[in-house]
């Protein structure tokens, strides 16, 4: 049997294994698997986003190594809601384990059609699941509980264990006016913490916020007041995913006598699944298409769109530059950001927004404006989520080392021992057993960085050398070389891009390079790697030189 499991002397039938691979100690790629005796459940199969120091990755899942070393095991996936950060890595992970995937209706909805950008859907076992329904799957079972959060049919999973409930949590905010009227399971809550929860894996994006959040529903108001401000059209930005907010807009545009357009092929996607399934009711004829929206007077149009994360390929971010061509920003148009940008969009979301503002719009996007409000809890949620569940061990997730801190603080004032208390790292095991609870040694994880074209695993070295190629930029080496022969057919033509440094170096490089072929023997100059080598090596070591830089040096034989 592979994996880690096997390093353990207990047997495993008296132990409950979590062993996160994302979502912990950051926000974003969650995905964490659960483990009793022969039976393994992943919870969630989401992606995070790149740095600024990950140029051409489209997005970052999690490395599903130890999934492999232990898929014998794997009984299925569930999954609690459809945002990206929970069910984005799906297409890569059911291209190599074709398991079950339990989810609600619209959520499978949502999965789809993420999926059939990559995969034959129809080949796949999409499990549809209700709240409140329990899923047999080996030792362990698993249900599906309602809470609220920004999205349709969110759940909180409880997997019960020989020890208890582990009790995820899921994205959840305890909103007491709903869009769509859907209240969390709040009775199913309590009768976990009575039966039991041995571990509770709480959401905590938002623990660093005081009171209660604000309700769902509270962003109406201020929609109101925003487009009766608005003398022109007015573009909302949000995620493509947030079908109550969408609700919101509709309704609000419809009381105003503006008409609503969409731009941006996610987010039609989106309001179409949602109409099929019903989860937007849309009023009688105020959708028109983009390409009409000429037809209407400027305060009679609202345009949902998107980009609010300033993604480089987005609707917005496109029209910043003026480089869409379906749309364009007019003197007077007000783009209400209804959004918040995730951690470390910020320098790119400001930039877009400074780029409308010279184009003539007018931005709406202050916290105190009320277009937004969060789908995560703020303290009295979680203090609630706390005290309904009464777990006996509590690791936070969802959120970066300052909320796991923030949420300690909130737990121990609580009354909740320390020593049940884990710091949660992904690839670190939380062991389960009859006495006690312990962080184990890691397994195998890590970030994988799929490109544009879907293309999963990116080197260190790609990465290292097209960060070396945007600071310091390359130099190209041609070589005429007869290989067969050993002999050189002139000078070596050297080319650079991106490279700031003086014209009279890469001038000199050809005599230099030639040189140090010429010191070759015949025999070196017949094997091509010893030619680049020594070519790169020469003009490396002259430019760094000289020019204290250091291109990548991309040498190449002309035979």
């Amino acid at each position: 049997m592979n994996g880690y499991l096997k390093r353990y002397p207990v047997p495993f039938m008296t132990q409950v294994v979590i062993v996160p691979l994302g979502g912990v100690a950051e926000i974003g790629k969650n995905c964490t698997a659960v483990i009793q005796g022969d039976d393994m459940v992943l919870v969630d199969c989401g992606i995070s986003f790149p740095t600024n120091e990950e140029p051409g990755v489209d997005v970052v899942i999690p490395d599903f190594k130890f999934i492999e070393e232990n898929q014998d095991k794997l009984r299925g996936v569930l999954i609690t809601h459809a945002h990206e950060d929970h069910i984005g890595a799906l297409p890569y992970f059911l291209k190599r384990f074709n398991v079950p995937v339990f989810a609600t209706e619209f959520t499978h909805a949502m999965i789809r059609r993420k999926v059939d950008e990559k995969l034959d859907v129809r080949e796949l076992h999409l499990v549809t699941v209700k709240m409140g329904d329990v899923i047999d799957l080996g030792q362990l079972k698993a249900e599906f509980i309602r809470v609220t959060h920004s999205i349709p049919e969110t759940s909180a999973i409880s997997i019960h264990t020989t020890h208890g409930h582990v009790l995820f949590t899921g994205d959840f905010k305890f909103d007491l006016t709903p869009v769509d009227g859907k209240f969390t399971d709040y009775k199913r809550l309590t009768e976990l913490g009575e039966e039991g929860v041995v571990c509770l894996l709480s959401d905590s994006t938002n623990v660093d916020r005081p009171g209660w959040g604000p309700s769902e529903s509270s962003v109406t108001s201020g929609l109101r007041r925003a487009m009766a401000a608005a003398e022109g059209r007015i573009l909302v930005t949000m995620f493509s995913s947030n079908i109550h907010r969408m609700q919101q807009v509709f309704d609000v545009a419809a009381e105003q006598g503006r008409r609503v357009a969409i731009a941006g092929r996610r987010m039609d996607q989106t309001i179409e699944i949602c109409l099929r399934l019903g989860y937007i009711k849309m009023p009688r004829d105020i959708r028109i298409r983009l390409e009409d929206i000429s037809k209407f007077d400027a305060k009679e149009i609202v345009i949902l769109i998107t980009g609010s994360q300033a993604e480089t390929t987005s609707a917005l971010v496109q029209m910043s530059k003026a480089e869409y061509g379906r749309l364009k920003v007019q003197h007077g148009d007000t783009i209400l950001y209804s959004a918040r940008p995730i951690p470390g969009n910020e320098g790119p979301i400001w930039r877009m927004i400074n780029r409308l503002y010279k184009l003539g719009a007018n931005v709406v996007y202050e916290h105190d404006a009320g277009i937004h409000a969060s789908g995560h809890g703020y303290q009295e949620e979680i203090k609630m989520m706390l005290n309904l569940t009464r777990p006996f061990y509590v690791a936070p997730v969802h959120g970066e080392p300052r909320h796991q801190k923030h949420y300690f603080a909130i737990a121990k004032a609580l009354g909740h021992p320390e020593h049940r208390m884990f710091t949660m790292e992904a690839g670190v095991p939380l062991v389960i057993d009859e006495e006690r609870a312990y962080l184990s040694d890691a397994v195998a994880h890590g970030r994988m960085l799929v490109d544009r074209a879907g293309n999963v695993g990116i080197s260190a070295a790609v990465m290292r050398d097209r960060n070396l190629i945007a600071a310091e930029g390359a130099v190209y080496v041609a070589i005429p070389l007869n290989l067969k022969a050993g002999t050189m057919k002139g000078l070596p033509v050297i080319s650079a891009v991106g490279y700031s440094g003086p014209q009279r170096d890469i001038d000199a490089l050809p005599d230099i390079v030639n040189d140090a072929l010429q010191n070759l023997d015949v025999a070196e100059r017949k094997d091509a790697t010893i030619v680049e080598h020594a070519a790169g090596d020469v003009v490396r070591k002259y430019l760094q030189r000289s020019a204290q830089l250091r291109p990548v040096v991309l040498p190449v034989i002309i035979d």
